[in-house]
Formats: structure tokens, sequence, C-alpha cells
């Protein structure tokens, strides 16, 4: 298995991870009408955007045979601050619990800290288990809102780490 920065040419592997695993990781936490409208084109072009944006951070995680199994993303959320941002982290479902997205979650959170960042948060649908996750990577959580997806009214958590120094 290989971390490296994401490509041009890894905009199609990034979109099928993005679209299976939130298929699989939402699956009964947001409507089902919702994840069957995701569609791997549509990702693609979201995807050929953010490559595009000099101030994102992208990762992604491939194995031996060049497949992209995962990726993660961030960006400076405000330069005044220098608060980060961990935008996503996803896995397809076979890959999760390998340590592979601790290793991307290290990648991103390395160029934040490069662009100074002295903060970051994330945001999780409660519900997700991948908030455990960012506990045990010394995430702590600062705030619990709802929002309005898909016509659901469904939890918030916002997690942070304020230890970048």
């Amino acid at each position: 298995m290989n971390i490296r920065q994401a490509a041009k040419k890894d905009v199609r592997g990034i979109a099928k991870v993005h679209v299976d695993s939130w298929r699989t990781t939402y699956k009964g936490l947001i409507a089902q009408s919702m994840l069957d409208r995701l569609t791997y084109e549509k990702r693609e072009e979201l995807w050929r955007k953010n490559l595009g944006r000099k101030e994102n951070i992208l990762y992604v995680a491939e194995e031996d045979s060049g497949n992209i199994i995962g990726f993660a993303d961030g960006s400076v959320r405000t330069e005044e601050n220098k608060i980060g941002d961990l935008t996503s982290i996803y896995l397809l479902q076979e890959c999760q619990g390998l340590g592979v997205g601790k290793q991307l979650l290290e990648r991103v959170f390395s160029g934040l800290k490069e662009q100074n960042c002295e903060f970051i948060y994330t945001e999780v649908l409660e519900g997700n288990k991948s908030s455990t996750f960012y506990e045990a990577c010394g995430g702590q959580l600062e705030e619990r809102k709802i929002i309005k997806l898909a016509g659901d009214e469904l939890g918030l958590l916002i997690y942070k780490w304020d230890s970048l120094k």
C-alpha cells in the first residue's frame, strides 16, 4: 500500500471510493434516495474542481496494483486564525480498520501544519462510526448541532484538534 499526493489521473478512483464508501458508511444514517442518486460522474466533476484548487490538500491510498482504496483532503479554513479543515477521509469498507485512515489523516495534518494551522476541525454525522476513529486520533468533541440533509434532521458532531505545534 502507498500513500501519496493525489494527481489528476486519480479523479476516477477517488470518485469511485467516494460514492462506494458513502453507500456503505451512510446506509441507514441518511435517506436511501440520496445514496441512490450518487453517481461516479458527478463525483469525478467535483474532484476535478477540488484538484484544481491550490489550497486543497489531497492524498490517496492505493494498493500495490495502483487501485485507489481511500483518500483524505483538507484545506486552510481561515488565513487570519490559521484554522484547518479536515474535509473528508473515505476508505472502501473492506479497507477500514487497517490503519490506512490514520496514515491519510497524518498526511493531511502534516500539510495543514506546514501552512501554520494551529487548530483543525472536522465534521461527522452522529451515528457514523468514524467518530470513534477521530476520538482515537486525538480529536475532541467541540460541538453538536442539528442539520437538514435530504429533508431529514441529523446530528452533526464537530471535532477539534488543537495541539498541532
